[in-house]
């Protein structure tokens, strides 16, 4: 039997995140070990994580520096 595959799984992997890190900011695609990309300032990430999500057809959510989210682009 085939599991059936729901909206919110696909949507659950298809989300990355730009959010604070150790080192600046970084673009994490939402179920990743790794960030994608690591930046030094927010608007750099932003404007990267958006490229990044537009080629392959993902939502941007945008996280303060508390974690919370700010923002989110369709």
């Amino acid at each position: 039997m085939r599991a059936k595959i729901t909206r919110e799984a696909v949507m659950a992997n298809s989300t990355h995140h730009v959010v604070p890190s150790k080192n600046g900011w970084s673009v994490v695609r939402e179920g990743a070990n790794r960030a994608s990309v690591n930046t030094e300032t927010k608007a750099e990430a932003i404007k990267i994580g958006r490229v990044i999500s537009l080629r392959q057809g993902t939502r941007l959510v945008v996280h303060g520096s508390d974690g919370k989210i700010q923002r989110a682009d369709k």
